[in-house]
């Protein structure tokens, strides 16, 4: 008989049982011991078809002798080892818990190499019967998305099976934010309030909660009337923490309207009485704080919030985020650019502002349309020289 070329490995039948066996040299290990990979299969050719992917994995340099891993055990290492040390606090936590709450239930115990589409799918189904809202489920997938390419980095997965699994619908949330004369009603209702300089940034500037809370005063500029946004107050693990803002774009500057230069002014005033009030004062830095001087608590700021749309008049159902959405509203309304709104806003991309405001566009739009159905089909009153008037219009 040929004899078989090195690294070729082997097939045979185990006569104990009828299994077929594959086996494969992968060397020698330091202390001189010889490495054998084995496979088994129920027929010959399993066997054969699970040796020749290790025999090209080997040609290729991937691991071959790699215990076989459940989904929960890569999953685990991957959040420990690959994103904690990269990821910043809140996306990790984020991501920590979408894998333990949802992922982990379902496929943990699957194992990774095993891991199919259909396990995916039956997944997310799962997740949508449970009530679970689209955009949640799709986060679920995105996790596992990321994750699992990974593993093909790593050689340990031959497909990223989340990435073959369509997302849900995401159904369009269309905002309905107060107008003008309600942003101003509620101004003057809240003027003098504990949280008036909060109210007054988030209508003016469009800025959101986390962003306003993380404020410090070094970041400041009242001479330039700049403020500059690089952290957000945010809670991990329980926790309120001022953190690095989420992405590059929502780090930037922007300009103080007089407004907001007067409100901060006051919060000054305000913060100083606090500090000599309080015998137990810590210094954060930060603009807003509680009693001691650490980060303003924002169910407080909700709960005061609420009381403040109560006295103006406004639906309680109006969310503090809505201040944001009111404020790009009524600056589209006037006629500002998207992309001015966009780097305000701090957005990632104008699509996305441009998605967010797709109703006030449209009415823009709308608007656009009647003023040059006027120009281009005027129509010219009838009377005893109408002729005339006809020919008027024509001639200019």
């Amino acid at each position: 008989m040929k004899r078989r070329a090195n690294k070729e490995g082997s097939v045979f039948q185990r006569t104990s049982d009828g299994l077929w066996v594959g086996c494969l040299s992968l060397g020698y290990s330091e202390t001189g011991k010889r490495k054998v990979k084995t496979f088994y299969g129920k027929t010959q050719y399993e066997a054969l078809q699970k040796l020749h992917t290790a025999r090209e994995d080997l040609r290729k340099g991937l691991p071959v002798d790699i215990k076989p891993q459940s989904v929960q055990q890569f999953l685990e290492h991957w959040l420990e080892h690959t994103l904690k040390p990269s990821a910043k606090p809140r996306s990790y936590e984020s991501f920590r818990t979408i894998i333990r709450r949802h992922i982990v239930p379902v496929i943990g115990r699957v194992h990774l190499d095993k891991l199919t589409p259909q396990n995916v799918q039956s997944l997310l189904s799962s997740k949508l019967k449970d009530g679970l809202s689209p955009q949640t489920v799709n986060n679920i997938r995105t996790v596992l998305r990321s994750a699992l390419q990974q593993a093909l980095k790593w050689g340990l997965a031959h497909r990223n099976v989340a990435a073959l699994v369509d997302p849900p619908r995401i159904p369009r949330f269309e905002i309905h934010p107060i107008n003008a004369e309600q942003a101003m009603k509620f101004l003057e209702t809240a003027k003098g309030s504990q949280f008036e300089a909060v109210f007054v940034l988030a209508l003016n500037l469009g800025m959101r909660r986390g962003e306003i809370l993380g404020l410090s005063w070094k970041d400041l500029e009242f001479d330039h009337k700049t403020i500059r946004i690089s952290q957000a107050l945010q809670r991990i693990g329980g926790k309120l923490q001022v953190c690095e803002v989420k992405t590059d774009r929502a780090r930037r500057v922007i300009g103080m309207t007089d407004m907001v230069s007067d409100a901060l002014r006051g919060q000054q005033e305000y913060q100083a009485l606090q500090r000599a009030a309080g015998e137990t004062w810590s210094e954060s830095g930060l603009c807003f704080t509680n009693q001691t001087g650490g980060p303003q608590e924002p169910v407080t700021l909700n709960r005061h919030y609420k009381k403040a749309l109560k006295a103006a008049g406004i639906s309680g159902n109006v969310r503090f985020h809505d201040l944001r959405h009111a404020c790009a509203s009524l600056l589209l309304k006037q006629g500002v650019h998207l992309k001015v709104i966009q780097e305000l806003l701090g957005h990632s991309s104008i699509k996305q502002t441009a998605d967010t405001y797709l109703h006030v566009q449209s009415a823009s739009m709308r608007e656009t349309a009647k003023t040059m159905d006027a120009i281009l089909n005027r129509k010219v009153p009838e009377d005893d020289a109408g002729s005339v008037a006809r020919s008027e219009v024509l001639s200019r």
